[in-house]
């Protein structure tokens, strides 16, 4: 009844006033940040189905900053819009930004990365968890079952860098040959994970192989790697173009392919089922494939 009064309302709302105001029909997605291929594929992905379904979506990049995430997140509750897409950059610090949604009582729908408070109505994303097992499934099957490991972790505090982790070091752990000598946090930036590899190949005379939480640590780990003259294989998490065309070339063995659209589009898919009171799942799985020459 709730929702079925606030449409009446914004509908008035539209027919009472010339203000400047979004139309009932639409949503917003508010991205983690847009200098990543992987979310840029996501954010592409939802606007295609939202235009498929007759939706206008309000696209807002918080830039990897929790501040502005939930400056951004104000900013679309007050515009109206019927449901809030997040992928948060921190799914502790997003839990302010959903909060604010929960007051003005508009669904949230998180994508890709969790949140550990808030009201989520529901959660678009891999199996991050069986993705990093498929990772050391990798390597424990490359290196038959003995050798020198690195991690490359994403930004600390999000769901997808403790998931990913925590896969990846419980199939590491379990065979006694593979030993992970360093795991340090490049935060899914490109250049970070070069500044950081650099540091490890410094102080790590044996690695046989990096694992990188996502494509863009994975790349720049490979600069790091070919500066250095140094013979390691790298496995990424993303499966985006740039990762594809490197396990193409031989530069990256392999990258735990995520299909970015598919999670944007059925965030929206699943906003629709929201707005039209249908029932949906709390978490929605999106199939993961592993990517090699």
């Amino acid at each position: 009844m709730k929702k079925l009064l606030g449409l009446a309302t914004a509908t008035a709302m539209l027919l009472g006033t010339t203000a400047p105001t979004f139309a009932a029909d639409t949503l917003a997605l508010v991205v983690s940040t847009l200098n990543n291929p992987f979310f840029v594929t996501l954010k592409e992905g939802a606007e295609g189905k939202a235009s498929e379904l007759g939706y206008e979506l309000l696209v807002l990049d918080s830039q990897n900053d929790p501040a502005k995430e939930l400056a951004a997140v104000e900013d679309v509750l007050n515009k109206d819009v019927k449901l809030l897409m997040i992928n948060p950059t921190d799914s502790d610090a997003v839990r302010s930004a959903i909060r604010a949604a929960n007051r003005k009582d508009v669904p949230v729908v998180t994508l890709d990365r969790g949140a550990s408070g808030g009201e989520v109505v529901s959660h678009v994303a891999s199996d991050n968890v069986q993705g990093g097992e498929m990772a050391a499934e990798l390597v424990n099957t490359t290196l038959s079952g003995a050798g020198k490991v690195v991690e490359l972790q994403g930004v600390p505090g999000t769901s997808a860098a403790r998931d990913r982790g925590e896969g990846f070091n419980k199939g590491i752990d379990a065979v006694d040959g593979l030993e992970i000598v360093a795991s340090q946090a490049a935060d899914f930036d490109r250049t970070k994970g070069l500044n950081v590899m650099e540091n490890i190949l410094q102080a790590q005379p044996e690695v046989d192989v990096v694992f990188a939480h996502n494509d863009e640590m994975a790349l720049g780990a490979i600069k790091a790697i070919e500066s250095a003259k140094r013979d390691i294989l790298v496995i990424g998490f993303d499966g985006t173009d740039d990762a594809v065309a490197a396990v193409n070339e031989g530069t990256m063995l392999a990258t735990v392919a995520q299909q970015a659209g598919m999670i944007g589009a059925l965030g929206v898919e699943t906003a629709d089922k929201i707005l039209k009171g249908e029932e949906v799942p709390e978490y929605t799985p999106v199939p993961l494939q592993l990517i090699q020459k």
